[in-house]
């Protein structure tokens, strides 16, 4: 697997990540839940279980409702103070999410541009601590008419992510595309109830395909 024993990693993030983990800090594996309920306490199962003597700490740093401007604003106390060696980011959904469920609230809204400025700048300032990595995760809709305006503008950010990861050498992960994948043979309602939180099974997937773009063995 890419990452090393002893290695810390963060998992930050919206609500997808959040799921109830404790706060300050999410993290700790069978303890009362504090890693929370969503994907990041997946793969840190998963890696303990498979990787018994690789002793990887994994902390969930997600919260409800961010965008990448949120980001920007806790990163110092949230990532760059917890000095770790890999970072996973997955955030835009809410940056593209306000331009539907809140239209005449514009100063709620994240233009594209503006998302790759954010995403630029957190990147950068956070690659020279790395030891090991990072990992840029795309932001996703599950609504499977891609022509579906908030669909569209979901795979543009997406794009962006891409960009940037192959620009900065970061493990892409791309959860649109997995989702697509499920969605061939499920209807989306099947795995949540909005077309973005996800029910276990949903997290599952993106746990896995996270896991998959690590080299991690089952």
């Amino acid at each position: 697997m890419k990452i090393a024993d002893n290695s810390k990693v963060i998992f930050i993030g919206d609500s997808i990540s959040d799921f109830e983990r404790s706060r300050p800090y999410g993290e700790g594996q069978g303890h009362f839940g504090h890693i929370g309920k969503s994907y990041v306490g997946i793969v840190d199962g998963l890696i303990k279980a498979s990787y018994p003597n690789a002793h990887i700490r994994v902390i969930n740093m997600g919260t409800s409702g961010n965008t990448t401007r949120d980001l920007k604003d806790r990163w110092q106390t949230d990532v760059m103070d917890l000095k770790p060696d890999w970072v996973s980011i997955l955030i835009g959904i809410n940056d593209v999410w306000r331009h539907f469920d809140t239209p005449l609230i514009t100063e709620y809204q994240v233009g594209i541009e503006e998302y790759r400025a954010n995403l630029v700048k957190l990147i950068e300032q956070t690659l020279p601590i790395l030891q090991g990595g990072l990992i840029l995760i795309t932001p996703y809709f599950m609504e499977t008419n891609k022509a579906d305006p908030m669909r569209v503008m979901m795979d543009a950010y997406g794009a962006v992510v891409k960009e940037l990861a192959e620009k900065y050498n970061a493990v892409f992960v791309d959860l649109q595309a997995a989702f697509d994948r499920y969605f061939t043979y499920n209807h989306p309602m099947s795995v949540n109830w909005d077309y973005i939180h996800p029910d276990v099974v949903g997290h599952v997937i993106i746990a896995k395909e996270i896991l998959k773009q690590l080299d991690y063995e089952w």
